[in-house]
């Protein structure tokens, strides 16, 4: 077993840990878990200064992965994506697909894995799975079939194709910068294009043939797309028990439940406040499910009226010009860590909340309880309104829609927000520009433009991930200037001694798509790289492959719901269960590393040729 290495690099090994922990708890906010790992990082060097063989350490350099070029290239393409969201740039690709879908269903679900693919491997994978989703669950519908099917594969195709460029996921342009600052060649953007692009091909037809097959057939909240609130008016007869008390003394004979948007009281229009008397012949308007609106009529001793007729079953409750929808909290939304209390949904948005699923979880939430809760990215509200304020809603962008009868939000700076993203990866892609560069001209074109304005700037970048970049960088840092990552690659190599190269860089796949699952894949990637050279420069072969199977590795994000943010939209918008995520995601994860541990050793042959090392 090799010799423990110096305090520092111990020290900073059981944080590494304690950070790994940190990550994976649900209850703690990544950007908080990152921001305490940073300051006890930089508290801790700077109380106990590091020098060892004319090395040193300055606190401030944990810092350095503010500016670093990796998060500057991120947060860039972030912004540069959200300017093809809000145009809808790639919307008259899902209008072909939607009906191409109705034609040719088989067909047209490998046509849509594989764009989401293709797409994913120059685009963030988030605005793919944004314009897919809405157009996968109206299908399902028209169709009547469920879209649990398709909506899981659909998700885990975007981070198949993700991992063939170097733009294709954060975690690669990390890899990749990670690896140039410690004195690799730093790969161009299709270096690793053809190994990634047959890997890919062997998950997407897994995803096309098998995964429909092993996932059970799960109802999403839309699967009724009748409306279930009813707009509705009691009127007060003489002598009621309403006759003649105040508002507020109804509201509590209601448990708080009655919501009054008005009251007519002849010609007047009043304000339901709670200290207003309500005499007969006044009538009280509502918005509510049939059974609350019937509970209200018999507590109040009133009559319920619709539509301007007596409600019975010749006259049943109407809802004219109401619609459905289920609506995903997205990344930069207004509701993200607040109620819909404290942003006045109701009053905003003019729509009514009926229920709530909570991300990563299968409690329902109905609508009594929903207004005081603290709400996250990936919750999926069901909404009722009228089709305009649907329309109203999706264009805003601050949550994603899944209706499919409301039409997709197109610009005519459209095809100006394509042209853009086409130069950015371009100036890239033939070495003109380096994509951190080419990426923040073309935010700065999206701005000047008009495509996008500096509120959507804001809502396009991730604290969570920004803070989480920046932290692993910092860990990977101390890691490696205390010697860490030396001492870590020799007890992987100690442990797995007498195993070929081959299998040593196998194991390192299996590793990294383990800890991606659980931890977050940025700091899986970051933390892995630099162990990854020294392992290499331990077997004395060129490092290239074993990036390769950290980059890969890390990119496997497959089984678990929280393991990337896109699999929390999709299994709230399929209502899936954690096991279904493992049902489908660990024998994609065994085809892709089984795969890819041919395939790299293939496409470097000289890897078992002992070789100066880098």
């Amino acid at each position: 077993m090799p010799d423990l290495p110096n305090i520092h690099a111990i020290s900073v090994l059981v944080l590494t840990l304690i950070a790994l922990f940190l990550f994976s708890r649900e209850k703690i906010q990544l950007e908080t878990s990152s921001l305490v790992v940073l300051v006890i990082l930089t508290i801790g060097f700077e109380l106990f200064p590091f020098e060892q063989n004319e090395t040193s350490l300055n606190p401030v350099s944990f810092f350095y992965g503010f500016g670093h070029e990796a998060l500057i290239a991120v947060c860039a393409l972030m912004i540069v994506g959200q300017g093809i969201v809000r145009t809808g740039a790639l919307d008259a690709v899902g209008r072909w697909l939607a009906q191409l879908w109705l034609l040719a269903p088989r067909f047209t679900f490998l046509i849509t894995l594989l764009l989401a693919g293709l797409l994913s491997a120059f685009v963030n994978n988030t605005p793919v799975v944004v314009l897919l989703l809405p157009i996968l669950i109206g299908v399902s519908i028209r169709v009547g079939s469920s879209a649990s099917s398709i909506l899981m594969p659909m998700g885990l195709a975007t981070l198949v194709g993700g991992m063939a460029t170097t733009i294709g996921t954060s975690t690669n342009l990390l890899v990749v910068s990670v690896a140039a600052d410690l004195g690799l060649e730093r790969f161009n953007m299709f270096d690793f294009f053809l190994p990634a692009i047959i890997a890919a091909s062997a998950g997407i037809f897994f995803l096309w043939l098998v995964a429909p097959k092993i996932l059970p057939e799960r109802t999403t909240m839309l699967a009724d797309t009748s409306p279930r609130i009813f707009s509705a008016s009691l009127a007060i007869p003489e002598g009621s028990y309403a006759d003649g008390k105040p508002l507020s003394e109804l509201m509590e004979r209601t448990d708080n439940q009655m919501h009054v948007k008005r009251i007519v009281r002849g010609e007047s229009v009043l304000m339901p406040l709670p200290d207003i008397t309500v005499h007969f012949g006044d009538t009280l308007h509502l918005q509510d499910t049939p059974k609350a609106l019937k509970e209200y009529e018999k507590l109040l001793e009133a009559e319920l009226f619709s539509g301007g007729k007596a409600v019975d079953d010749d006259h049943p409750l109407q809802a004219e010009d109401q619609q459905l929808a289920e609506m995903i909290v997205t990344q930069g939304s207004a509701l993200v860590n607040r109620t819909l209390n404290q942003v006045n949904f109701v009053d905003r948005y003019q729509l009514v909340t009926i229920a709530l699923h909570k991300a990563g979880t299968k409690r329902q939430l109905l609508k009594a309880d929903i207004a005081n809760v603290r709400l996250q990215v990936g919750d999926i509200l069901l909404v009722q309104g009228a089709r305009e304020k649907l329309a109203s809603m999706k264009r805003e962008g601050d949550m994603l829609v899944l209706d499919a009868t409301t039409d997709l939000p197109t610009t005519k700076k459209a095809g100006l927000a394509l042209v853009i993203m086409g130069a950015v990866i371009a100036l890239a892609a033939i070495g003109v520009l380096p994509i951190a560069i080419s990426a923040t001209l073309g935010a700065l074109a999206m701005l000047l433009s008009g495509v996008i304005a500096w509120r959507d700037v804001s809502n396009a970048l991730s604290t969570p991930v920004i803070l989480i970049v920046v932290v692993s960088l910092a860990l990977g840092l101390a890691l490696t200037k205390t010697g860490a990552t030396i001492y870590l690659a020799d007890v992987y190599l100690y442990l797995t001694a007498g195993m070929t190269p081959k299998m040593i860089l196998s194991g390192l796949i299996l590793l990294m798509a383990v800890l991606t699952n659980i931890v977050s894949n940025n700091a899986a990637a970051v933390i892995g790289t630099p162990i990854a050279i020294s392992i290499a420069e331990g077997l004395n072969l060129p490092p290239e492959a074993f990036v390769l199977a950290v980059l890969f590795g890390a990119n496997m994000s497959y089984a678990t719901p929280m393991a990337y943010k896109t699999n929390l939209l999709v299994m709230n918008a399929g209502n899936y269960t954690f096991g279904d995520f493992l049902r489908v995601g660990i024998p994609l994860t065994v085809i892709m590393w089984l795969v890819l541990s041919w395939l790299l050793p293939v496409s470097y042959t000289h890897l078992t040729l002992p070789t100066k090392t880098v």
